[in-house]
């Protein structure tokens, strides 16, 4: 059996070497090190653990008199956060790049425990937190029996110290600051490094074979496990929520009344069949949606507060456009998506049927499990 530490790190390379000493003294063999950092973690990694010969990775192993070929560490096991055109992330400042993070977690996570001859030890101890949740969160998506979920405690005084990152086999001082910011020297062996077994609850046993072919968010893998007769799409413009299959999402009041009055569009079909699979009586083309900018107006006006719509701005949603249109379907797409997952699009996105110019627009759910609360 092969076993992987699949980490995160941010700026504190000591965290890995802090790891490894923890595995290594618990007796835990580690074939490979791959690990989940951003651009700026990348260049600290290369520069204190893996300077060819004077890296503090190459000192552990000479020092606790381990082969530096049984364990497969370098550059191209660093796995850096990149944006949708590649560039690699310098660190996770928001909410986009955190996704750009969540997905690589999963994407690797999916990769290394693939092989049911692999076990992966998770450390969620470096980074920053939302990197550790990402991480985590991989973890309980397809973990398996053998693999592991795993933290790191130290003495804080020694916790992201510069020069400490493993406790020597023989024991030196080192300059430490107390509380008040004041120098004073101890030695390394009171360093204690505790690998910490942290519990996690998989799904991976309750997904279904087609959820186990590539890597995919979460929302797509929690949305497999919802029994389909409990399959029914909620607008509520009361709170401002859509709700389906019993999960919640929050949607800007502005793309919540495009959404509903296209939901509207197919609630009201005056067809007597419930369902509408292959029916598209109630898709509508652009002109059509413009002429029912009041409707759309009155729905924005319920969500929109106490502000008149008149005293808006005369762009966006009160004044829909070929281009903007476009813009806030794509924008609700992503938002339906980003909450339900990519297989709850088919029933949920605002799609469209045609060409150009004779494309309509609607949506595919049947209107029998369509509910709107006013």
């Amino acid at each position: 059996m092969k076993n992987i530490l699949l980490a995160v790190c941010g700026l504190s390379p000591q965290v890995i070497t802090e790891t490894l000493f923890g595995l290594h003294q618990t007796g835990r063999i580690v074939d490979a090190i791959h690990i989940i950092t951003t651009q700026l973690g990348k260049e600290k990694i290369l520069s204190t653990l893996l300077e060819p010969g004077a890296g503090q990775y190459f000192r552990y192993l000479r020092d606790y008199e381990r082969d530096i070929r049984s364990i497969d560490f370098s550059p191209p096991t660093i796995h850096t956060v990149c944006d949708e055109h590649e560039r690699e992330i310098p660190d996770i400042r928001d909410e986009e790049d955190n996704e750009h993070l969540l997905r690589l977690c999963l994407e690797l996570t999916f990769r290394f425990t693939k092989d049911p001859e692999t076990a992966v030890y998770f450390s969620v101890a470096g980074g920053r937190k939302t990197m550790s949740s990402c991480l985590a969160l991989a973890a309980q998506m397809y973990g398996r029996s053998q693999d592991r979920l795993f933290h790191v405690l130290l003495a804080p005084e020694y916790e992201s110290h510069p020069d400490f990152f493993y406790p020597p086999r023989t024991s030196r001082l080192i300059e430490l600051r107390d509380e008040k910011g004041n120098p004073y020297l101890k030695e390394t062996r009171y360093a204690e490094v505790t690998l910490v077994h942290l519990p996690f609850v998989s799904i991976r046993e309750r997904l279904g074979e087609k959820y186990l072919k590539k890597p995919l968010d979460p929302a797509t893998l929690m949305m497999s496990l919802v029994k389909e007769d409990q399959i029914r799409l909620v607008i509520d413009l009361v709170r401002k929520k859509v709700i389906y299959r019993g999960l919640e999402m929050d949607m800007m009041s502005s793309r919540l009344a495009l959404y509903a009055y296209f939901v509207m569009l197919k609630k009201d079909c005056t067809l007597s069949d419930q369902t509408c699979t292959r029916c598209d009586e109630c898709f509508v083309d652009q002109q059509a949606i413009f002429n029912d900018q009041g409707k759309i107006l009155e729905l924005y006006g319920r969500m929109a507060g106490s502000r008149p719509v008149g005293e808006m701005s005369d762009s966006g949603i009160t004044n829909l456009s070929g281009d903007n249109f476009t813009m806030y379907k794509s924008k609700i797409r992503q938002d339906l998506q980003k909450s339900f997952g990519v297989y709850a699009l088919k029933d949920l996105e605002i799609t469209s049927i045609g060409k150009r110019p004779n494309t309509r627009f609607g949506i595919g759910m049947d209107k029998g499990k369509i509910e709107i609360v006013y």
